[in-house]
Order: structure tokens, then sequence, then C-alpha cells
């Protein structure tokens, strides 16, 4: 695996990366049952006998400044847990994850929000971990109250907001810090279609400062128009990797993996 240029350099390495979950009661003989029948290569027993699922296995990859890598696959594929893992967020059984440089990862609205706090509250709490200055998270705070446009709700309780107003207030908190490293997941792009048109455009601004963005997501268009390598996940495994051009014809081919398909749903409905 190829090590950082220089210590400056913003970098990500993933060297054979494996998550597992335990599946609770999966002792339980109906559980033990259907797992039989499953017959997954995904399900074994750990060293403490428990049954376990590897959400990833073997996952190898390095990134450099101007890598834009999509993660594409079904669901289960291994695309979440995969982004959680180089946030710090899932713990590597075994391998390893280096990130270096800021990261910001746009991966749930709630994340890190405390709904019994007002939406100020929240927009200082994430500034005081972040190990911003005062003035850094005044500054933020004009921008986010700018952009939610939540008006007197910003000092209400997050937990008295509509979804919509509590995705407004993550999106333009999660986006108002411009960090290195850029981890992104498909929640970006839920939200009212008005309030996506006016995100677009902060969004994309965002994705062209950081210096390596890693995102995933079922539109492979935002994959083919943003990214310059694509991981193809399947199983908890990396399918194919290479260029958009390379992976998006062959997992587009892939006809049983992709989902979405407008024909094929169609078929398989009628």
């Amino acid at each position: 695996m190829d090590a950082f240029p220089s210590r400056s350099d913003a970098g990500v390495v993933v060297q054979d990366l494996h998550v597992t979950f335990p599946l609770y009661h999966g002792s339980a003989r109906t559980l033990r049952r259907t797992l039989a029948k499953v017959a997954s290569s995904r399900f074994e027993q750990d060293q403490q006998q428990r049954m376990v699922v590897q959400a990833l296995r073997g996952v190898s990859f390095s990134l450099r400044p101007g890598d834009r890598l999509g993660l594409v696959g079904g669901n289960g594929a291994g695309k979440t847990t995969l982004l959680r893992a180089l946030a710090g967020i899932y713990e590597p059984v075994a391998g390893r994850v280096i990130v270096r440089g800021e990261i910001n990862a746009l991966l749930d609205t709630n994340l890190g929000m405390n709904s019994e706090l007002t939406g100020r509250e929240n927009i200082a709490l994430r500034g005081l971990h972040a190990g911003l200055t005062p003035r850094r998270i005044r500054a933020i705070e004009d921008d986010v109250q700018d952009f939610a446009d939540l008006g007197s709700f910003l000092d209400m309780p997050v937990r008295t907001y509509s979804s919509g107003m509590v995705v407004r207030l993550g999106f333009a908190l999660a986006t108002s810090v411009r960090p290195r490293v850029l981890l992104m997941d498909e929640w970006f792009l839920a939200g009212d279609t008005n309030f996506m048109m006016k995100a677009q455009n902060r969004l994309e601004q965002l994705v062209r400062q950081a210096e390596i963005l890693v995102i995933s997501t079922h539109q492979l268009d935002v994959v083919a128009a943003w990214c310059t390598q694509v991981l193809w996940m399947d199983g908890g495994t990396i399918r194919l990797q290479g260029t958009p051009e390379d992976v998006l014809p062959a997992y587009l081919a892939d006809e049983p993996a992709v989902e979405g398909d407008p024909a094929r749903d169609k078929a398989e409905a009628g």
C-alpha cells in the first residue's frame, strides 16, 4: 500500500479491513435454522462462539488529494459500513484505516445532534467538538441561520422540528465546515424539492473544495459526474475497482445486482 507523500497531505489508506457485527440471540435454534437456509458465507462464529455477520471482508484501497471515490452496490453491500469505518464510527476487527486531514461525514441528518437542545445550541456543540474558536462558531451560526431559514425555530428544541426542518438544519450544519476529507451517504439528497434546488450549489461547492471525496449513492449519474474512481461493493467485498468508465458499465450489465432498474422492476411487477 502506498504511503502518504508527505505529512501535510490529506490521504486515506485502508488495509485488509474487516468489520463484523454480532447477531444477538444467534445461538437460538430458530435463528440458527434460518441462517442455515440462507447459507451465506458472511455468517460465522467468532472466538467467543457468537454468531456474527461479516459486514466488510478484506477491503483495501488508498486515496490521495484530488481523488473522488464513488461506492456503488446493492443494499447490504457494505457501502455505508465502509463510510462509517472511515469516519471512525465502526472499529475494525482486523486491518486498519488511516485518514489524514479534517473529516466531514454527511452520513445522517441527526448525526451528533441532541434533540433536547435548540438548533443554536447544537451548532455551538458541533463547533466545540470540532475544536473551533468562539469567533468561528459564531460565523457558522450565522451561516446556518441564513441557509436553513428556520427563523425563530433555531431557538427551539430540535425535537419540536418537522422532519424537513431537521434535514435543513443537519444539511446546513454539516456543510458549514470545509473539510479536507468529505464522506457522503445518500441522505444529502433527501428533503423537499425546493430546498434541494437551493442546496445543490452549496453541495457542489463543498465537493469542489474537499481534497478527497468518498460518496455512496445509487444515483449513477452523480458517480459519473463527480467521481474519478469507483468501488463496486458486493457482499462486503470489493467486486471491481477502477474508473467510472470501466466499472459503471460492468455494474449496469450485472442486472441482478443493480437496484432501481425501471425496466426490470416493471417486468417483475407484471
